[in-house]
């Protein structure tokens, strides 16, 4: 079983519960990716197919690919008409030029290879198609307080997210450019939790079943780190010494980044 596989197995049982597709980022996908009727698109590492699905309903024909057979069992239980497919995004198991686009959304900090990845994305994708990546950047993820109660765990994570300068080298050596990046910046009726969803809603730290969902919390994490963290963030929310925290880490970075590119 490769290493993808293993991480969303294992957070994979209640997923779909925290994991919600956000309507704010279905509409920018939307947007950046500007699909068409009557065309095909691929979800590369499509999770429990929440984001596949809101797309479709729009009345763009998608498939969703995970290598997650838990994940995909889920995604099969809500919508068993989409084509829901086993596959790595180094290995995708489909004909050349089959897709008019593809979206790839928190995923690519689990491809155990970034150029091969794109390569194999360019050849199912037609000439001219695009391709959007939702994702953070090391800068950004550096800017998360999250840092200053985790940081043991928010360095192994940010060791783990490629860089804009990779992703641009990776996108290029395999045929691929990018045409235009957009920030994100968390907003307070975010639904999908994520990692950084508790930027302004710090009490959402203290949901387990919230953490099980995060893979940086669920697999890369300390237990004793994570239970001190939280001790410490509770004591500095009742004290009101959060927000003085949170001033050492405001930026313009973004909290995540689109990347837009083209075949």
């Amino acid at each position: 079983m490769s290493d993808q596989s293993i991480v969303y197995n294992s957070i994979g049982i209640g997923y779909n519960s925290t994991r919600c597709a956000d309507p704010y980022l279905s509409e920018r996908l939307y947007q950046l990716l500007n699909p068409e009727s009557g065309k095909l698109y691929l979800d590369i590492g499509c999770g429990s197919g929440n984001y596949t699905l809101e797309l479709a309903k729009r009345g763009i024909a998608f498939w969703g690919m995970d290598p997650s057979a838990i994940m995909l069992d889920e995604a099969k239980s809500k919508f068993s008409e989409i084509n829901w497919l086993f596959g790595f995004a180094e290995n995708i198991p489909l004909k050349d030029e089959q897709f008019d686009g593809a979206i790839a959304t928190l995923t690519i900090h689990h491809w155990n290879n970034l150029e091969i990845s794109f390569t194999e994305i360019n050849r199912v994708l037609k000439p001219g198609s695009r391709l959007v990546i939702f994702t953070s950047t090391p800068e950004q993820m550096q800017g998360y307080w999250l840092n200053y109660y985790f940081p043991n765990m928010m360095t192994e994570a940010n060791n783990k997210m490629p860089s804009l300068t990779k992703v641009e080298n990776a996108l290029n050596n395999a045929g691929m450019k990018i045409i235009v990046t957009e920030k994100y910046f968390v907003r307070d009726d975010l639904q999908d939790l994520f990692l950084y969803s508790c930027k302004n809603q710090p009490e959402l730290c203290f949901d387990e079943n919230i953490r099980n969902g995060i893979s940086t919390f669920a697999l890369q994490s300390n237990k004793d780190e994570v239970q001190n963290g939280l001790s410490n963030l509770r004591l500095d929310i009742d004290n009101n010494y959060l927000k003085a925290i949170k001033r050492q880490y405001e930026n313009d970075f973004g909290d995540y980044l689109f990347i837009i590119s083209e075949t």
